[in-house]
């Protein structure tokens, strides 16, 4: 057997600490059957990197571990997921290096391991709240029955028990937390439907709540638990989800209800011995307000107002983004929606604070082209799951796939983009959009190319790098020109989906955990001048 030498100079307790770590290893050896490790789902759910018995500590018990894994005297460890644990290098191997720095820990030469430092996770409580409101599809229409109807994990939503709202009383006995699974609450009776009698389907919390989970696990092997409050209504604008919507009893609710739960579940999680915060806020939203001029600044006013009024109920210092996506099937026979190109601008106008998450158009629609069906609710679920861990837990600045900047040359267009996961690829699953209407630009694949007196022929569109040039079947005019993408409509439905969508999006690879279908970053709807 190798011996472990110390470099010269140590001193002479690190000697004795290490010839007490092997003494324990030769006797452990020998003893490990006897050995009472924590349960698995313990560890996996809480473990420290170098705790490979998962007793909370590390210790010469885990030094001991290590050196028989690495003499192939075991071939796992305790623990689920042993192998990411040990792994204190980062370099998705247990070697003699990840050994070494174990010793260094345990001889105080270092307080933290090198893929603590590389692989930061945010999980600031024990349960993160993410609020949804919005309209109809933030509250799942036209997908009923529900299909996420078991909970894998242990996220968590509100029970109202035999409690009746309003009035919004958060210290009724009979709330209590419960997992979360599709239906949200019982079905809505009647349209339109105020909080709680607000849910029409499936949502796409329970999926989002899922992936996230499955995400930090994958990656870290801990658990992440978030706990749902949805408290969207079906048909209504920005009027009556703000706060101090009038509670009509039917319509303006939404607000008032989405503070009611957050008071309500902080309570929960305090008398479990919890914590509680809200991490993001997801608006799925727009259509009413399609035609907006100040539907951008009404969004700022919404975060404004839950970020003051959430964080001062939770004590949280760690601000709230607001995700938004955007709508694409309003005003749904000619023209373009104000209020979806704010959807996109928002995020530029205010960023860290609101996030585009993209758009819809990709998923698949109901019949009727407006709403989703459960597997779309689900599939946005995912990628809002996906965007959640990478902004709220990794702390990263996610943006979609969008323009950065256009420019001119000749009759050729050129766009450049921020491109998530490049390299940028052409969808070839969904159908051409503008082929029977706005057929000046059916070779676009979603690009638009205009002046105030009308549509300029599009002749082709190529990919170079990060940008897209599109080239022009007639001269350009020095001024006056916009370009747009999926913004437009001429009243065509594409089968299955919207009436706005376009065929660009990045090489994301990530695959939803339910679903299992891949989900790329496609290309937000947009409309800039061209310069």
């Amino acid at each position: 057997m190798r011996k472990i030498i110390d470099s010269p100079g140590k001193k002479a307790s690190g000697r004795s600490l290490l010839i007490l770590l092997v003494l324990v290893f030769a006797i452990s050896f020998f003893l490990t059957s006897g050995i009472t490790y924590a349960s698995e789902a313990n560890a996996a759910a809480n473990y420290k990197y170098g705790d490979v018995n998962g007793d909370g500590s590390i210790d010469a018990l885990d030094f001991s571990l290590f050196k028989m894994y690495l003499l192939k005297t075991i071939d796992s460890f305790p623990v689920t997921d042993g192998e990411i644990i040990a792994d204190l290098d980062g370099k998705d191997s247990v070697t003699a290096i990840d050994l070494s720095l174990l010793k260094q820990f345990l001889l105080g030469l270092i307080d933290k391991f090198p893929v603590d430092q590389s692989n930061p996770v945010n999980i600031p409580w024990n349960w993160a709240g993410v609020i949804g409101t919005g309209q109809s599809l933030s509250v799942g229409a036209q997908a009923n029955p529900a299909v996420t109807t078991t909970q894998p994990y242990h996220n968590l939503k509100l029970s109202l028990g035999n409690t009746t709202v309003p009035p919004f009383n958060p210290n009724s006995t009979s709330l209590r937390m419960v997992p979360l699974v599709e239906p949200i609450r019982s079905y809505a009776t009647g349209y339109p439907g105020p909080y709680p009698g607000n849910i029409y389907g499936e949502t796409p919390h329970t999926v989002m709540a899922n992936q996230i989970t499955a995400l930090v696990q994958s990656n870290f092997s801990k658990d992440y638990i978030t706990a749902h409050t949805v408290v969207g209504e079906s048909g209504q604008g920005m009027v009556a989800i703000k706060k101090g919507a009038t509670d009509t009893g039917s319509v303006g609710r939404a607000y008032a209800a989405s503070i009611f739960e957050v008071n309500a579940i902080k309570r929960l999680a305090a008398a479990e011995g919890k914590t509680y915060g809200v991490g993001a806020i997801i608006i799925t939203h727009g259509e009413t307000d399609s035609g907006s001029s100040t539907y951008g600044n009404d969004l700022y006013k919404l975060w404004s107002d839950y970020n003051q009024d959430i964080r001062a109920i939770t004590g949280q210092s760690q601000s709230i983004p607001l995700f938004v996506s955007q709508q694409h099937a309003y005003p749904s026979n000619s023209g373009t929606s104000a209020g979806t190109l704010q959807q996109w601008r928002v995020g530029l106008d205010h960023p860290g604070d609101i996030i585009c998450t993209g758009p819809k158009y990709q998923y698949p629609y109901y019949s009727d082209g407006v709403h989703l069906v459960a597997s779309g609710y689900q599939q946005l679920g995912e990628k809002l799951g996906e965007i959640y861990y990478e902004k709220v837990v990794l702390g990263k600045d996610w943006q979609p796939l969008q323009p950065t900047s256009v420019s001119k040359s000749g009759r050729v267009i050129t766009v450049n983009f921020h491109v998530p996961v490049a390299p940028l690829v052409w969808d070839t699953t969904l159908p051409a959009p503008n082929q029977s209407t706005l057929t000046e630009w059916r070779n676009g694949k979603g690009f638009e190319v205009s002046t105030a007196s009308g549509r300029i022929t599009i002749s082709s569109v190529e990919i170079s790098g990060n940008a897209v040039k599109i080239t022009c079947a007639s001269d350009l005019p020095s001024s006056g020109v916009k370009v747009g993408y999926a913004n437009n409509t001429g009243g065509t439905k594409r089968t299955n989906g919207t009436v706005r969508w376009g065929l660009l999006k990045d090489s994301d690879t990530f695959k939803g955990s339910t679903t299992g279908i891949a989900q790329p970053n496609y290309c937000v709807a947009f409309e800039m001048a061209v310069p």
